[in-house]
């Protein structure tokens, strides 16, 4: 057998796959908050940051303001028992009143027009009324109403409103974060090499298609390039989640925004602009972020039935409490404070802020989200159905053993022999005997008289000797012995290199098993998860990787086309399934997958039919990737649950429920609550970012 015909292993191809055919499009929308929308992407970053500073400004201005409203108000002058009257002390509150309402209150006044334009009333619209009713009210005591005002708690109201709004945006903000961090990552200028030679700086924006630049030493890469002079390490770490730097030298690509080592890299330009791997990345984060899932869609339901329920509440309270006795102020402050506490701020953000913490974090760590919900549905996974070569294995062919089988020779001549025969191939076999040479930096001495041997290997003359590396066919044929061991593993390629006639020694070459693999079948196992492969090469080798891996099944010598029935019949078993792959030939199995996971290829993360896309071919990302989809999902049911269970127990008390035990929650004391269970909510939202990086055992802690 000619292995320099036969391939033993799957060709791998990185390519972008056809259009999802399996799983739904959802709509895209923005996060709702505050008086709009906010894009939580990096495009919506100074827009956010702009919002933040209007608040900030609007609290303190209006803070500064509140102190001589509580210094003139009877009500506190009356509970700290002082009296300061001023001429016309009534027109001066409410003067003060009206700005604080007018100003402070303005951005709660524009969300409330906007959500009418919408048809959608909701937070603004709660706050909008209690504050404007509050006002009026107090307004009209002053030009002649019978009644006590209650400026103080109107402006205190608007104040707390602002701080917890602010607070919470700058919460917020910390979600986008992860992502500014990719979108910092490019630096501002790169070395252009001209065609005389010299170097010149110019603008990222300059640069374009196979054009050379210089990285030094420390530097980011300007874009995505391949190396054409030069060896370095690389740190990848924000781009694929790889702690470790990567070795690169001639003719490997680099991602642009990766961090260059010690050595001086030139490289010539293959992607710029929105064309490069980080644009790439950004592109799907953002769509991401912005596309809504079930539990999404089920926060924003229940946000707008909570508003509908605070309205009848609230002026359901005002008319119970006017029916039983109690004075129009009593009652309206009653109103008030319902409305103010079961705005659905916390519900409504609930899950956008879980959303896009998650989404962000997950690029920062290689995982790249398509399909929202997809990624939610992980944590239903029962099977995972694994292509081999690539994920599970390296997919390299690498030598696992060569040994000396006459006396006369060592081990590093049969290795430096067979590589004088193999140095011009392109077969696997030959690649990785020739890999194994360079990495123990043995000198290749030249060979003449080169001729195939059909069928059954190569010969050549090297150093006036006749050299062979043959298959154990040509032995048989020849009736030439197998060196005792040489073959020990079904999972091996063995080639036996023969000088002058006489076998001098074997060398054992296989695609071996990546060191991540065992850690991740352990972990899924941990977590009830049956894993399966899907193989074309022979069973032999299929059952040597599965017996080693400890698998619960496997099936070789698939076709492409046969993947997808695989898929079927787990699923017709009743099993949840996640399909793991890399190429144009996995798509269709990949589409009919409840969860499809593509393998990237460093810059290849344009993979349509996958719901999920792992930067890097790493069989532990797919375990991180479950376990975080499963952390992800928890903190949405916490959110949702605390923010519904918050406003069970705080309508009832702020209807004053409890008003004969002499407990009464003022409008104010509420706006606090309120705030609090926000900014609680975010809180939550954001530990959600240590959850990826704190692994312990294959579990999220």
């Amino acid at each position: 057998m000619d292995h320099h015909q036969h391939n033993p292993h799957e060709q791998h191809q990185h390519e972008e796959h056809p259009a999802h055919a399996h799983h739904s499009q959802t709509d895209h929308g923005k996060m709702r908050h505050d008086h709009g929308s906010v894009p939580m992407g990096a495009q919506g970053h100074d827009h956010h940051q702009m919002m933040i500073a209007d608040f900030r400004k609007r609290f303190w201005v209006s803070t500064v303001l509140t102190i001589p409203i509580l210094v003139l108000s009877p009500m506190i002058q009356q509970m700290l028992g002082y009296t300061l009257e001023l001429p016309g002390n009534a027109y001066i509150l409410l003067a003060l009143s009206t700005f604080v309402y007018g100003w402070g209150g303005w951005p709660f006044l524009q969300g409330f027009v906007a959500e009418l334009k919408q048809k959608g009333p909701g937070m603004m619209t709660l706050i909008a009324l209690a504050i404007t009713v509050a006002y009026c009210y107090s307004a009209a005591t002053v030009l002649g109403l019978k009644g006590m005002d209650f400026f103080w708690e109107l402006a205190t109201l608007i104040d707390i409103m602002l701080l917890g709004h602010w607070l919470e945006m700058k919460s917020v903000l910390g979600a986008s974060k992860a992502l500014q961090l990719l979108v910092s990552m490019m630096p501002a200028e790169a070395h252009r090499v001209k065609a005389d030679g010299q170097v010149e700086d110019v603008k990222l924006e300059a640069l374009e298609k196979d054009d050379i630049i210089l990285v030094k030493p420390g530097e980011k890469v300007p874009a995505d390039s391949t190396i054409v002079e030069g060896s370095s390490y690389l740190d990848e770490s924000m781009l694929t989640g790889e702690s470790k730097p990567v070795k690169k030298e001639k003719g490997n690509k680099v991602i642009g925004g990766s961090v260059n080592g010690n050595g001086s890299l030139r490289v010539q330009v293959e992607h710029t602009g929105k064309d490069s791997y980080l644009n790439k990345v950004i592109r799907l984060v953002e769509e991401a972020q912005q596309t809504k899932s079930r539990m999404q869609n089920l926060s924003d339901r229940a946000a707008k039935w909570l508003t509908y329920i605070a309205l009848a509440v609230g002026f359901g309270t005002l008319a119970a409490w006017l029916v039983a006795g109690q004075s129009f102020v009593f009652s309206l402050e009653r109103m008030v404070t319902v409305m103010v506490i079961t705005c659905p701020h916390a519900l409504g953000l609930a899950i956008p802020l879980v959303v896009a913490i998650s989404t962000a974090v997950s690029a920062q760590n290689g995982l790249l989200i398509r399909n929202r919900t997809a990624f939610e549905e992980s944590r239903k996974i029962t099977a995972l159905l694994f292509d081999k070569t690539g994920t599970l294995t390296t997919g390299v062919f690498g030598v696992t053993r060569f040994e000396t089988a006459a006396p006369g020779f060592t081990k590093e001549e049969v290795l430096r022999l067979a590589g004088a025969l193999e140095q011009t191939s392109e077969h696997p076999i030959a690649v990785g005997i020739v890999r194994k040479i360079k990495e123990l930096d043995i000198r290749i001495p030249e060979a003449e008289a080169f001729n195939a041997i059909t069928g059954q290997g190569v010969e050549a003359t090297v150093e006036g000797r006749a050299v062979k590396v043959v298959s154990p066919g040509y032995l048989k044929e020849n009736n030439l012995a197998v060196p005792e061991g040489a073959v020990s593993s079904k999972a091996e390629t063995v080639v036996f290199v023969l000088v002058d006639a006489n076998v001098a020694g074997y060398i054992a070459l296989a695609d071996a098993v990546r060191p991540e693999s065992k850690g991740a079948i352990e972990t899924f196992k941990r977590n009830n998860i049956r894993v399966f492969m899907a193989t074309g090469d022979n069973k032999t080798v299929a059952e040597a990787v599965s017996k080693e891996l400890g698998l619960d099944g496997f099936y070789a010598e698939v076709l492409p086309h046969q993947k997808v029935e695989i898929v079927k019949q787990l699923q017709d078993k009743g099993e949840f399934v996640a399909m793991t792959g890399d190429g144009v030939n996995d798509a269709p199995a990949l589409a009919q997958a409840d969860v499809g996971i593509a393998i990237g290829s460093g810059t290849d993360v344009a993979a349509e039919t996958a719901d999920i896309v792992l930067v890097n071919s790493n069989p532990e990302d797919i375990a991180h990737l479950i376990l975080f989809g499963k952390a992800t999902y928890r903190k949405m049911i916490q959110n949702l649950v605390w923010a519904t269970a918050y406003n069970a127990v705080a309508i009832p008390l702020a209807a004053g429920v409890l008003y004969q035990t002499g407990f009464v929650l003022g409008p104010a004391v509420g706006a606090v609550f309120m705030s609090l269970s926000t900014i609680i909510v975010a809180i939550n939202a954001q530990l959600l970012r240590k959850k990826i990086g704190n692994r312990q055992g294959g579990t999220y802690i």
